[in-house]
């Protein structure tokens, strides 16, 4: 395990030289650097996860240096490799080595080349300290990181003032987590003395008596609230939606190898804590559940293709959520997975599409384009059915179907039927999006694309989103404890979850392919349109905090722009300016002035004499 270091230390090396010497160097070599650190790491991600199967020992440490050192409180720069920290690694160096090939082609001769290069290395490394971290603090280091990314890729088109904002909105939202993570990491080194991931989980396996329960519980609640804004998780999941301003490729590297996905690693990498405090884990699921639904209806009425798939994005995190809070461990971390395929291919696929028609984003203006670029086409067939599901065929049934037999044998039936109401709008959703944009009517011109920085990291993901990618072994066995969920009403479960699913296709035609009157007529009345205007925005979240945060704040900041205590230290300065233009005043050159001053001052001397002699 001595190449453990090389993972990360490639990408911050590829980071490095684009930043400085990005000025001085050309495309090609922009290229050659900024892909070839991230292939290099995926490389060493290979011989460590050789080395790993074919060992015994299932946990690694590697220490580099002491990074803070004050009395006892000891933190290092060390390095721990687990199944989990493997699986995550494998999924950010695969996936982020094909969005970095496929970003070649995308952001080929678009100004800020090489910064964008530089950009996704530092983002990919920091996802990978966050990963491999054997400390809370080495880890919030990764964390803050893949934070600061995000905002410079989101708002890397900056002359638009709008992204901008999205960019701004993205970093503040999920800095709201980051804080409440902050208090968590307080907290756990206040009550058992340790910052490191591997002591921790002793110490809450062996004696968890000794421990105030309430304030472990508080520990666990912040920890999910960390978790919850760096997923985009109802309620912080108004960013997400917004951070489409980037390019398309960011888009995928933001939902589908890194950072929504930090959430859901930090519960299960401290799963220990959370099984000690059950009612936060049932939070858990619930939360999921909640943000399944409401972004699953936001997306069945967008009109940006990007749009769509950053709700559906929500929605998967919310299948891994749920998954959590019933303690299905390996069902979340396989769905995970799953998702890391699928939706790279559904957003790099969203890419290609949105340059072939150019740069248009709104699917209303497509249509009748399978002709026009069949590739792609299959791209979203594939990636599609896989996001909805499909039986058999597809991964994203496998990894889902745990989830909800999960669900269901934990014996939580109105979350069982969330998941598969949850299924159903995900299949209606995601088919309107197929049937519009490459069915129907052509009404936008489409150039086919011929590259092969462009058809490889989609034909490879493709691949590994159909049942071929479930071949992928995850060593979770040791690392989250194994719940066995099968069950005899599995198969049954996972019967009316396909017909579900097939029917919420079949059902999408007959809604936008077909366009019956009598849909046309429930979308135009007052309810329907209500619902639509409703839905679109989000369930009013931007409205809402908006309101009560942001003009709030900007009310206190209005009161408070005249500082009052500032006012208070500067009086001594103002009364020196007064005195020193009374003396200015008295001492201005001019004798009748002076004759005049002495004249009042001997008068009032004689008119005080006066009157004490009374």
């Amino acid at each position: 395990m001595n190449l453990l270091y090389l993972i990360v230390l490639f990408p911050l090396i590829g980071y490095l030289l684009l930043v400085f010497f990005h000025n001085f160097w050309s495309q090609k070599l922009v290229n050659f650097i900024g892909i070839g650190s991230i292939g290099l790491s995926a490389l060493s991600t290979i011989f460590v996860a050789v080395e790993f199967f074919t060992t015994e020992q299932q946990h690694f440490y590697q220490e580099l240096w002491s990074w803070i050192y004050v009395e006892n409180f000891n933190i290092k720069i060390n390095f721990f490799l687990d199944g989990l920290s493997l699986t995550m690694i494998s999924v950010i160096t695969g996936i982020g080595l094909l969005i970095h090939i496929f970003s070649s082609w995308y952001m080929f001769d678009q100004e800020g080349y090489s910064r964008y290069f530089a950009y996704t290395n530092l983002f990919i490394a920091s996802m990978l300290i966050l990963v491999l971290a054997d400390n809370f603090m080495l880890m919030y280091l990764g964390w803050e990181g893949v934070g600061l990314c995000s905002y410079l890729l989101i708002g890397f088109y900056y002359n638009n003032v709008k992204n901008g904002k999205a960019a701004l909105k993205a970093f503040i939202v999920t800095r709201i987590g980051d804080v409440f993570l902050a208090f968590a990491l307080f907290i756990i080194y206040n009550e058992f003395n340790t910052l490191n991931i591997s002591e921790l989980i002793k110490f809450s396996l062996l004696d968890c008596a000794k421990f105030h329960h309430s304030i472990l519980e508080l520990a666990v609640l912040m920890l999910l609230a960390g978790a919850i804004g760096k997923s985009a998780q109802f309620p912080l999941q108004v960013w997400l939606p917004d951070a489409m301003a980037g390019p398309t490729p960011v888009s995928a590297l933001i939902h589908a190898a890194t950072m929504v996905t930090a959430g859901v690693y930090l519960i299960a990498r401290t799963h220990n804590l959370f099984l000690l405090a059950p009612q936060i884990l049932n939070l858990v699921a619930i939360i999921g559940a909640i943000t399944l639904i409401i972004s699953s209806c936001s997306a069945l009425v967008q009109t940006d293709i990007k749009r769509i798939l950053a709700y559906s994005t929500m929605s998967q995190i919310g299948y891994m959520f749920l998954a959590l809070g019933v303690q299905a461990w390996h069902a979340a971390i396989f769905h995970l997975m799953i998702h890391a395929f699928f939706k790279a291919l559904l957003f790099l696929a969203a890419g290609s599409l949105i340059l072939s028609c150019h740069h248009e984003q709104n699917i209303f203006k497509m249509g009748g384009l399978r002709k026009k670029i069949p590739f792609i086409y299959f791209c979203f067939l594939v990636g599609g059915s896989s996001l909805t599901a499909l039986p058999v065929l597809t991964a994203g049934f496998y990894s889902k179907e745990q989830i909800l037999v999960a669900t269901l044998v934990d014996g939580h039936i109105c979350l069982t039927i969330t998941g598969l109401i949850g299924a159903l709008l995900t299949s209606l959703y995601t088919f309107r999006l197929i049937f519009i944009v490459f069915h129907g009517e052509q009404k936008i011109n489409a150039d086919a694309i011929k590259s092969f920085t462009h058809h490889f990291p989609l034909i490879v993901l493709l691949v590994l989103s159909t049942f071929l990618g479930i071949f992928i072994i995850q060593p979770l066995i040791k690392v989250l404890p194994q719940n066995n969920f099968s069950d005899a009403g599995g198969m049954i479960l996972a019967t009316i979850s396909s017909l579900i699913t097939i029917f919420g296709v079949l059902l999408s035609k007959w809604l936008w392919l077909d366009k019956h009157k009598s849909f046309i007529y429930i979308s135009n009345s007052i309810l329907g349109r209500f619902f639509s205007s409703f839905w679109f925005v989000g369930f009013g979240f931007d409205w809402l905090y908006d309101k009560i945060f942001v003009k709030t704040y900007m009310r206190i900041t209005c009161l408070l722009q005249h500082d009052p205590l500032n006012s208070l230290m500067n009086l001594p300065v103002l009364i020196s300016k007064i005195s020193n233009r009374g003396l200015l005043i008295s001492q201005n050159g001019y004798l009748r002035w002076y004759i005049a001053s002495m004249s009042i001052g001997a008068i009032l001397i004689l008119a005080l004499m006066l009157l004490y002699n009374n």
